[in-house]
């Protein structure tokens, strides 16, 4: 027993969540999966499937910081697959909340320009590197209880999916101790004018704003990730030179097998 009062992972064990940092930032190709409901269950059975990772949405998903926090415990009984948060906003609480539940890395939607890229790191690091409060009480399980160990560990994604975020993509990518950049297809596709999230008519400033990005964060040797909506078009966006990439959403896929079903039967 520690004297911060838990266990953390013996000496000599890594566990996914300790070492999904160390890939991300070692620009490894890594794939996950992304959760929006509230099932700790039907969680740990998609984190058995082999997924590198799993993301809990916390700014549009369905479920609060108990659901969060429950879903990370799910991930890390699976045993196989490192639990994600993407934060509601560039928050020191948001952020310090989500790692203190146990999240191994935070994607940190809306981050205009390097200040905020900067930030949004700081908020993941402790004094004096950062503005973090030391209270890992759950991170100390899974991530280590030490502050040097956490800064290690744990990374920091930013978002690019606004024009600003866009323009300014080369001077975020520069950001010390950044891990990553994330697109995020649908509110970019509308910062470039799109009318709505899959807006056809704007596929070739998209396409071009992805080359823009990938090759901003390969410049500056940090990884570079990408939302999609199958398997199909993950691999597709990886064999691109992406190198994480993730899948769909848990709620997407329900309906889609429902419907499926449904649809087999009428015929």
């Amino acid at each position: 027993m520690s004297g911060g009062g838990y266990d953390p992972v013996p000496t000599g064990e890594v566990s996914p969540a300790q070492s999904f940092a160390t890939r991300l930032r070692a620009r490894e190709r890594v794939v996950g999966y992304w959760v929006t409901l509230d099932s700790p269950v039907a969680t740990e059975r998609l984190a058995r499937l082999g997924y590198d990772y799993l993301v809990f949405d916390a700014q549009h998903g369905l479920l609060g910081y108990e659901g969060i926090l429950r879903g990370l415990i799910a991930v890390d009984a699976a045993g196989r697959s490192a639990g994600v948060v993407r934060v509601g906003a560039n928050d020191l609480y948001h952020v310090g909340r989500a790692l203190d539940a146990g999240a191994s890395t935070v994607i940190v939607p809306l981050v205009d320009d390097a200040e905020e890229a900067a930030a949004a790191v700081s908020h993941t690091r402790y004094a004096p590197l950062g503005g973090r409060s030391y209270g890992p009480m759950r991170s100390g399980l899974r991530i280590g209880p030490d502050p040097a160990t956490a800064h290690e560990q744990v990374a920091c994604v930013v978002m690019i999916e606004t024009a600003d975020g866009l323009a300014n993509v080369e001077e975020i990518c520069r950001v010390p101790n950044l891990a990553g950049v994330y697109i995020g297809p649908a509110d970019l596709t509308l910062s470039l004018g799109g009318a709505h999230p899959a807006d056809p008519s704007v596929a070739e400033e998209f396409e071009a704003a992805l080359t823009r990005v990938r090759e901003a964060a390969a410049a500056a040797g940090i990884a570079a990730g990408i939302h999609t909506d199958s398997g199909a078009d993950a691999q597709r966006r990886l064999d691109e030179g992406f190198t994480f990439s993730t899948v769909s959403c848990d709620l997407v896929h329900l309906e889609q097998a429902a419907l499926s079903h449904l649809d087999a039967i009428r015929r």
